[in-house]
């Protein structure tokens, strides 16, 4: 037979999973509810919520309670997201374009921002060309879905590319029609081509935070390097998502050197 706290996880997990008496961003009752109820003492009732939160289906937050977490992660498009046509010709900033390939609602104002002129680490430095603490403007951006956070996205620029444009304007939302690109296509920088970096790893406190992370839950960092046609390197971004927030997907032409070299 199952411990009392396993049978009050396995009983709330299902109503959770089910979404109707839990959709995600609601609430669960507060301990004292459910001892009330007569679910089981208050260390069952704890017991049983932090199993919940191993299982990635609440998340506790000090001060706001325990609230049922989306089960279905947005889709984080590779390529797609960075077709021309949403940014240069509409209006469809990336963050933007995965919303609508999820099917989920947004505001502009769920992208916030700030910007600083700061000094090229060592990473970004090495991606723009520079040297070791050269001067680089730095647009910050944090992401949330509703009052969730999804991803942070930090974006570094040479000041000759961007000074005197929206990028450097830190009011908050995209940089205006299109975003970031369109800002860089009108200033002359059309983007051609970019390289994507991946990986996951353990976030620091400070993101645990931000992004409001439930316990023992991984980021994906993306490291983002975007080219013009001639080469040059126009922005390195640095992105931190919640591993369990997005759903990367690439779609793309499979490549044939083989046959290429042989025309």
């Amino acid at each position: 037979m199952a411990a009392k706290w396993r049978e009050l996880a396995d009983k709330l997990a299902e109503q959770i999973r089910d979404g109707v008496d839990y959709p995600p961003g609601a609430h669960l009752p507060q301990i004292r509810e459910l001892v009330e109820a007569g679910e089981g003492s208050k260390a069952t009732v704890h017991k049983a919520y932090t199993a919940l939160e191993a299982e990635g289906l609440v998340t506790s937050l000090r001060g706001v309670g325990t609230i049922v977490r989306a089960q279905t992660p947005l889709k984080r498009l590779g390529v797609d997201r960075y077709d021309k046509a949403k940014w240069r010709d509409g209006d469809e900033v990336a963050f933007i374009a995965d919303r609508v390939a999820s099917g989920r609602p947004y505001k502009r104002g769920e992208q916030t921002q700030s910007v600083s002129l700061t000094e090229a680490t060592e990473a970004i430095a090495a991606a723009h060309g520079l040297s070791v603490g050269a001067p680089v403007y730095a647009r910050a951006r944090l992401v949330k879905e509703g009052e969730q956070p999804t991803h942070t996205l930090t974006s570094y620029y040479r000041p000759e590319h961007v000074e005197g444009t929206r990028l450097v304007d830190p009011t908050p939302g995209p940089a205006g029609r299109g975003g970031g690109f369109r800002v860089l296509y009108d200033a002359g920088y059309e983007i051609d081509h970019m390289k994507e970096h991946l990986f996951a790893r353990v976030p620091t406190s400070d993101e645990v935070k931000l992004l409001k992370l439930p316990t023992g839950e991984p980021v994906v960092e993306l490291h983002r390097t975007t080219y013009t046609a001639d080469g040059t390197v126009v922005e390195f971004a640095v992105g931190v998502h919640a591993a369990s927030r997005f759903a990367w997907e690439y779609d793309f032409q499979v490549p044939d050197s083989a046959r290429s070299e042989d025309q």
